[in-house]
């Protein structure tokens, strides 16, 4: 082998053989780090673009939306939601579960499948996730498996369910948790429970080389530049049919990259460089993404409540007729066109409209459809019925629209100021201005209101643990399918220090079909439930949900098409599935 001097010391040739030796072993040594940390080619991998670096690769951890978007395509569920009609389907499941009403059982079979290490998945793992969560207590799942007895594996493929009593919500909300392999849980698992805080220790578990039954397994990770998932030689669905589709993947690999804005994200995806951005954008970004023709925008409805909640516990808003009043005069259809640039969706219950399931149509939807003028007059005609007194009225003599000032409650004090708590503008422009627009429309009815935003974290002390508030603006942006959510927001044992029942709200006929719905396991019942709690609580308002604004998504289609839309957008298991490299030539 002949050596070029340029690239080697001199000592290299005056020195002695084991001097030349040890260079030529850091030399291959620095050879096989930089293979090591190249970036895979691209030729046949898609390429995701992800807002922030994930957090973790430990599945109990991960509570960030970077960390879940990867860890989604390692850990799989026993179901999943089908993209169309949103049912749950059996996924590593051979199908649906079988109830028995009177063991209070649930039989579930599983499909042939291993884990990507080539180890079988048995019923064995399954059992395992389900002890593991009850035992840590792990933050998130385990409300999810508290109605769970014992669970029984007759063989390898069989898992029986014992609850403590019927839970109607076991396979929309249980059992779509992620399961894990025993196999290598079980040894952390056992160190964790040796440890002086067990849940600390298993959160805190450094996982390097997570083993997962999904259609990708782990590769490498170039923090701060990319992280690479290779294709699942032993994924269970390949070829497979799964709710009407045969699934892949059709891909080599995912290749995840890090950009810190979504500035630098969409020239990205302009160029090129990535193929989909695994996140929403905003509406001004969908011009100029509509000008390349390789870019596909995609414009799905969310599974999500943006709402303003009011204080039921003390006045001004323990009053129901002021709470109305105040929905009647609040703009959604303005909310939508100006804020989300008529890419959203007003909203008028708080289950959104987009899970068709579950949403109630037929509830008070106070203001729709109504101008100014009219939403004024029937809040002003609302609270003067109720003894509400002014000053100086909305309206003048003439009807004409005039200053309000002086408005006084029915028991004659005067109404105090009220102040709408909101996100930042850099936390969230459309909520930051939906709470000045809101203060607009109060004050023309003579309400003293004044938006204060507030640092994020701050604003949720004031809410959940001070609970010394007005009224505030917030949003879920993501709700489950299965809306078990609703009672969680509003039965009374909510209303506690750090509860969800952020409004103080109390309805006694609420809090118990909140219960029964808990229990129904004839959906048909728990369907009419549902629809009656839906309208209890706009009756009695103490939420005004506002919109929900859309997922908007891009994907690059010059490389990889086959995107599955669905509620929520196109991220999804169904998409990574089903995604395939275009025909022709590639850019």
């Amino acid at each position: 082998m002949k050596l070029n001097r340029k690239y080697l010391p001199p000592a290299f040739f005056n020195g002695s053989q084991p001097y030349r030796w040890a260079v030529l072993l850091c030399l291959l040594a620095w050879a096989v780090t930089a293979g090591a940390c190249r970036q895979p080619s691209v030729e046949g991998i898609l390429r995701i673009g992800l807002p922030e670096e994930p957090r973790t690769l430990n599945v109990w951890l991960a509570s960030d939306a970077a960390s879940r978007t990867v860890l989604r395509q390692i850990y799989q569920p026993l179901y999943e939601d089908d993209p169309e009609t949103l049912e749950p389907v059996p996924w590593l499941a051979a199908a649906l579960p079988v109830y028995d009403a009177a063991r209070l059982t649930y039989t579930i079979t599983l499909r042939p499948a291993h884990w990507s290490d080539g180890t079988p998945l048995t019923s064995s793992d399954v059992a395992f996730t389900a002890r593991m969560i009850q035992e840590f207590k792990i933050p998130m799942l385990s409300s999810r498996w508290k109605q769970v007895e014992r669970i029984e594996t007759p063989d390898a493929a069989t898992v029986v369910v014992h609850l403590k009593r019927p839970l109607a919500t076991f396979l929309s909300r249980t059992l779509e948790a992620a399961i894990v392999p025993a196999h290598q849980w079980e040894p952390i698992a056992q160190a964790a429970r040796e440890s002086a805080k067990p849940l600390a220790y298993l959160l805190n578990y450094n996982m390097k080389d997570p083993v997962g039954s999904g259609p990708f397994l782990f590769k490498q990770w170039r923090r701060g530049d990319y992280l690479y998932l290779q294709r699942n030689p032993h994924y269970f669905a390949t070829g497979q049919t799964i709710a009407d589709r045969k699934m892949g993947p059709y891909i080599e690999g995912l290749l995840f990259k890090v950009y810190g804005t979504t500035d630098v994200a969409m020239l990205a995806l302009r160029q090129g460089d990535i193929d989909m951005f695994w996140q929403g954008i905003q509406p001004g970004y969908v011009a100029i993404l509509n000008k390349n023709p390789h870019i596909k925008v995609f414009d799905s409805q969310k599974s999500a409540l943006y709402y303003m909640g009011m204080n039921t516990r003390r006045p001004p808003f323990s009053d129901v007729h002021l709470r109305r009043a105040v929905a009647l005069m609040i703009d959604k259809g303005f909310l939508v066109d100006r804020l989300l640039q008529g890419r959203g969706t007003q909203l008028f219950s708080i289950i959104p409209p987009g899970n068709r399931q579950w949403h109630n149509p037929d509830v008070p939807r106070y203001g729709e459809g109504l101008k100014y003028r009219e939403r004024l007059r029937r809040a002003y005609e609302l609270l003067l019925s109720a003894g509400y007194s002014w000053e100086m009225p909305p309206f003048g003599s003439q009807g004409d629209i005039q200053s309000a000032k002086g408005l006084r409650r029915p028991d004659g004090t005067p109404m105090g100021k009220v102040i709408i708590l909101t996100p930042p503008a850099d936390y969230d422009p459309a909520r930051a201005i939906s709470g000045t627009m809101i203060q607009e429309w109060l004050q023309a009815l003579g309400i003293p209101a004044m938006a204060r935003p507030m640092e994020f974290s701050a604003l949720i002390d004031q809410i959940k643990n001070r609970r010394d508030f007005d009224a505030f603006i917030l949003g879920y942006g993501r709700l489950s399918i299965d809306p078990d959510y609703l009672g969680s927001f509003f039965e009374s044992s909510g209303d506690k220090t750090r509860g969800l029942n952020t409004s103080g709200y109390r309805n006694e006929t609420f809090d118990r079909l909140a219960e029964e719905s808990q229990c129904a396991m004839d959906p048909v019942i728990r369907h009419q439930m549902i629809m009656e709690m839906q309208r209890i609580i706009m009756e009695d308002v103490p939420y005004v949900p506002l919109y929900v604004p859309n997922m908007i998504e891009a994907a690059y289609t010059a490389r990889f098409d086959g995107w599955v839309p669905m509620l929520d957008g196109i991220g999804n298991r169904w998409s990574i599935n089903m995604v395939r490299p275009t025909s022709g030539r590639h850019d």
